[in-house]
């Protein structure tokens, strides 16, 4: 039953762009941070709240959630690429409880997902398989999109789950904070890309090349100050950070497509808060235009959790 939080950020030009040294540092350190409380905490379980974009999930069936009882990284932005660790049995039974709670949520026995999910698990284990993982998928890149509210309902049921197993259980969320990456639009791209945006068809070593090389351009861009994205918006993720809750999803937009992904770091935080308040243990915060987010870290424990040596 004990339940630990670790939100963070990711990006698919953590290792393809350098920021300034100060900035590097910042975030080795930060993610470093991360990696020793789930290192303390020893997780028996991971349950995954995580985004993808347009690499596992397309417009030919788009749900708003999905649970994966078995799933695979695509090895995207040169993250690993291969299985994660799934308990079939654990992931059905929490797909089970969530539809009983009334959130409606589909099911997938051979989900595949991208950075958004390889990425943290490397920064946290170093390996994709070496904890158990659930991977829950929520929808922050093909409109439309639910009310954010679903995203905190989803995360509840699924606390309220897993407060009633024995497992010790990390919650990750995976995403946000702002951020207006290149990633197309059903309704304005050039018609091969929608095409694939429908269909799914697996993109080409061309298509892949220019996609790294568009974002990492786009990036150089938004430190030089010379992008037509939007902008990072600290203001507001220093406000979503010390309260974490729930916006329009028409002002969310204002922060950039990508800042949809709060939603993982709202469903994860509802997921811990099922079992009562939580207090933060660490939070790290920095506007990274090189990497074109606002980067953020995240970790914390039920505010009456006993020690984890007592829990073992």
């Amino acid at each position: 039953m004990p339940l630990a939080l670790c939100c963070m950020s990711h990006t698919p030009l953590l290792e393809l762009t350098e920021p300034p040294a100060e900035l590097r540092t910042e975030v080795t350190d930060a993610l470093g941070r991360a990696r020793a409380f789930a290192a303390e905490f020893d997780p028996d379980l991971v349950v995954m709240f995580v985004p993808d974009h347009y690499n596992g999930f397309f417009y030919r069936l788009m749900p708003s959630f999905c649970i994966g009882t078995a799933a695979r990284t695509v090895g995207d932005y040169r993250t690993v690429a291969g299985s994660l660790e799934v308990p079939f049995d654990t992931a059905a039974e929490c797909a089970e409880a969530v539809l009983a709670a009334g959130v409606d949520v589909a099911l997938s026995h051979d989900m595949e997902l991208d950075h958004g999910t390889a990425q943290p698990l490397q920064t946290l284990f170093s390996a994709l398989g070496a904890r158990p993982v659930v991977p829950i998928f929520i929808n922050a890149a093909a409109p439309p999109l639910g009310p954010i509210a679903r995203a905190r309902r989803l995360g509840a049921a699924v606390g309220n789950f897993f407060a009633g197993r024995p497992e010790r259980v990390l919650v990750l969320g995976s995403g946000g904070l702002s951020h207006d990456p290149p990633v197309p639009s059903l309704g304005t791209a050039p018609a091969p890309v929608a095409e694939r945006l429908v269909s799914g068809r697996r993109i080409t070593a061309e298509e892949e090349e220019r996609k790294q090389a568009g974002a990492i351009a786009e990036a150089a861009a938004l430190a030089a100050g010379t992008s037509d994205r939007i902008d990072l918006s600290p203001e507001w993720d220093r406000a979503f950070l010390g309260v974490v809750e729930q916006w329009s999803n028409e002002d969310i937009s204002h922060h950039g497509c990508g800042a949809q992904e709060v939603r993982t770091w709202v469903a994860a935080c509802a997921a811990v808060a099922s079992v009562g308040p939580y207090h933060v243990t660490y939070r790290y915060y920095r506007p990274i235009r090189e990497y074109i987010a606002g980067f953020a870290v995240m970790t914390a424990m039920p505010s009456a959790s006993i020690s984890w040596s007592a829990a073992r």
